[in-house]
């Protein structure tokens, strides 16, 4: 359940009367010029902060009723510190801060980078928890290439994968730090206004509505979703009587029921492969916007409209990207990356169960889309980098990370690990590692590991070059498998 911050710790009082004791000694070391910090992500050097642990966030929207104008917003973050903190760095552009609190008191701020440096009233100390409230608004009209608000036919969506979130709410906008999230979301009355997990209560105040969603599982802050608009809830039960709520464009709800009722059969099916559903709710968010993607955002799968409704689009195709924003929920969602270069964990093996599915419902066979990938595999390794070490996205334009070699190329990874060990082998692989690593973040080491004590025999050798190598290795069973170094299959799939 959410953290809740306790009262001022005796040890936090007897501390400060200690640094009054020792005010010339604290002016002496004085703390460095507040900077914009990271984790060290090999992807991402700036993004997430050291010295605490998220637990818990409520964030706090107003939207105005048009798309166009910034929210006003309200974020609370408590934390676990983990290092003793003279100053607390969060991820937040692209909106105003008006006043920052930490654990109710008045605390100094600044803008450095992408990262707002919070200087609490006094030091916060390792193993203390730590409450940081800010108030700021949340501009929906930034590039839309940057990522976070996406703004739809009638009003907003999010879309924050990779780096995006801190360009809507202050974080710690890093998969590593999950954490629970509450979200409050205030709006005109004609909206409907939605976000991850369960309803937690709907309140009207004369001409506005505040709606109110809680996660039972912890998230990492590039799955958060919040959409408002004039939109319709459709209400079904899935596998085990799960709730599910599907969100559309409130003129399209005929429309697009012959889609939204595949859910139910989608669930089972992914079942069957890896395990009993890990969250509370699914569903899945179609928004009237030109995104060039699908993301899958925790609990509710973002969608764009014209996948249902482009008639090019066969049917096996249409169904298949659904299974591939699903498979997600298990597969990146739930078993996060620890690092962005462990991505191939994610969109390998939503491809993976993609392909699958397609091949049992009329789409092309699993072999030949895998001899499809392995004639392009050398060519996407050599533009983009070998599937657990891509190289960093091209500055500005961070959804460029997610190339062909991270999809199909690393489906491939998985396809000749399944013919290595063998399709049992495989199959309780993929079972184990998404219940040993149920709401938590694992690596690409955990992985390799994981299918040698699966297979009873170091794997080590076998997929280091799978995973990292510059050309791609031989095919096990099929020797005459060719890649071409200059052959390319251009830009990345249309799913997250």
């Amino acid at each position: 359940m959410p953290f809740v911050r306790s009262p001022l710790s005796r040890a936090r009082r007897l501390r400060s009367a200690a640094a009054v004791a020792a005010t010339a000694a604290l002016v002496a070391a004085a703390p460095p010029a507040p900077a914009p910090l990271g984790i060290g992500d090999p992807l991402f050097p700036h993004l997430g902060n050291p010295g605490y642990d998220v637990l818990a966030y409520a964030i706090d929207v107003a939207y105005p009723g048009v798309n166009t104008k910034p929210l006003s917003a309200v974020t609370r973050i408590d934390a676990l510190a983990t290092d003793d903190l003279e100053r607390i760095n969060l991820d937040f552009a692209r909106g105003e801060v008006s006043a920052v609190t930490v654990d109710g008191r008045p605390a100094a701020y600044t803008s450095r980078g992408e990262d707002l440096v919070v200087t609490p009233a006094e030091p916060v100390g390792a193993g203390e928890p730590v409450r940081i409230t800010v108030t700021h608004t949340s501009d929906p009209t930034g590039p839309a290439a940057t990522g976070g608000w996406v703004r739809t036919g009638d009003g907003l969506a999010m879309a924050n994968q990779a780096d995006a979130a801190h360009r809507v709410f202050p974080s710690n906008d890093h998969p590593a730090d999950k954490a629970y999230f509450t979200f409050r979301i205030t709006a005109p009355s004609g909206f409907t206004a939605v976000a991850n997990g369960l309803p937690a209560g709907r309140v009207r105040h004369g001409s506005t509505t505040t709606w109110t969603y809680r996660t039972r599982h912890p998230m990492a802050t590039e799955l958060a979703q919040i959409s408002v608009g004039r939109s319709a809830v459709v209400r079904r039960e899935g596998p085990h009587g799960l709730p599910l709520r599907d969100v559309v464009p409130a003129a399209d709800r005929e429309r697009l029921e012959p889609w939204l009722r595949r859910t139910p059969g989608h669930l089972e099916w992914m079942e069957r492969q890896v395990g009993r559903y890990p969250f509370e709710t699914y569903g899945v968010l179609v928004a009237d916007a030109a995104t060039g993607f699908e993301l899958e955002t925790q609990t509710l799968s973002l969608f764009e409209r014209s996948l249902f409704t482009e008639p090019a689009y066969p049917e096996w195709y249409v169904d298949s990207v659904m299974v591939h924003e699903l498979a997600h929920q298990w597969f990146g969602d739930s078993v996060s990356p620890r690092t962005w270069s462990d991505l191939w964990l994610n969109e390998g093996h939503a491809s993976w169960y993609e392909a699958l599915y397609a091949e049992e419902h009329a789409g092309p066979s699993l072999e030949r889309r895998m001899k499809a990938a392995y004639a392009a595999s050398d060519g996407w390794r050599a533009a983009g980098g070998p599937p657990a070490a891509p190289e960093p996205p091209s500055p500005g334009h961070k959804i460029s990370l997610f190339r062909p070699v991270v999809y199909d190329g690393s489906a491939l990874v998985l396809y000749a690990l399944r013919r290595e060990i063998g399709t049992e082998a495989f199959r309780r692989l993929e079972r184990l590692w998404v219940a040993r690593h149920r709401d938590g973040n694992a690596t690409t080491a955990d992985f390799v590991a994981l299918a040698g004590r699966t297979a009873g025999r170091d794997l080590t050798g076998f997929l280091r070059g799978w995973l990292y190598g510059t050309k791609t290795p031989p095919m096990p069973g099929h020797p005459d498998w060719r890649s071409d170094p200059v052959r390319t299959a251009g830009n990345a799939p249309k799913r997250g």
